[in-house]
């Protein structure tokens, strides 16, 4: 049981603070699609894709005191901060394993924005699809972030920048 909340706690140990459930949300989804062993399931919402089962995880660590969340009011929305405490350290430093190349990953998706992780999910939610057909999606189901082709052309780019990280 958990195991998948250590998985969770070791993501943000490894990012040091991600600001926003929906990154927090995304940059799991995309490791999992990097084959990283998270186990969510995913359907695609208003955002991309989305976990219930991650959201109420991460309620659940906040709740057993393993995470810091930090709610504040930012341009007239709640944004929320996550970080690991000293009991999040703990008991990963208990019971936690080692995620080999997941770190790095993970660091490299932090630095990104989550406009543009929403971006890069987006894309790997509908991978298996051309890359003209995977636009013309992202264009209908995204038609309000008005992502442009240079965007989109990066977002495929940043999963190659992934996908190295891992063959390193």
């Amino acid at each position: 049981m958990f195991d998948d909340h250590l998985k969770v706690i070791t993501v943000i140990k490894e990012a040091g603070e991600v600001v926003g459930r929906k990154k927090l949300q995304k940059m799991i989804y995309i490791a999992k699609k990097l084959n990283f062993p998270f186990q969510e399931k995913y359907e695609f919402h208003f955002y991309g894709p989305y976990s219930e089962e991650l959201t109420l995880r991460v309620e659940e660590l906040c709740n057993l005191g393993y995470l810091l969340e930090k709610k504040e009011k930012v341009s007239g929305y709640s944004q929320y901060r996550y970080s690991l405490n000293e009991e999040g350290e703990g008991f990963l430093a208990s019971y936690g394993t080692s995620i080999p190349k997941l770190g790095e990953c993970i660091r490299t998706m932090n630095e990104q924005s989550s406009r543009f992780l929403e971006l890069v999910s987006t894309i790997l939610f509908f991978y298996h699809l051309p890359v003209e057909e995977v636009t013309d999606k992202i264009h209908t189901l995204k038609a309000k972030q008005k992502y442009t082709k240079e965007e989109i052309q990066e977002g495929y780019q940043f999963i190659s920048q992934l996908e190295g990280c891992i063959m390193q």
